[in-house]
């Protein structure tokens, strides 16, 4: 699956045209290299994506094309939450 279309899916952006745009300002790692929005995203990557001063660290736990928003948190677990001071 495309790593704009999991973000959305998944509800951690709302738009998938906001999450190329987070892509394509070098804002999102897969596996520790910077990613593009039509990066290929499988079960068990990491992601670290870059939200203002807060970094998200999460793995990818499953796939689906669509899902309930009450369900949307069960594709990824979060595994670290940091803010960045100025």
């Amino acid at each position: 699956m495309r790593l704009d279309k999991f973000l959305k899916v998944s509800r951690l952006i709302k738009r998938r045209t906001l999450a190329k745009e987070i892509a394509d300002q070098g804002r999102i790692i897969v596996n520790g290299n910077v990613a593009k929005a039509a990066t290929n995203v499988v079960v068990g990557d990491e992601l670290k994506i870059q939200f203002g001063q807060r970094l998200l660290t999460l793995q990818i736990d499953q796939l689906k094309e669509t899902v309930k928003k009450e369900e949307a948190s069960d594709l990824y677990t979060i595994k670290s939450e940091e803010y960045k001071e100025n």
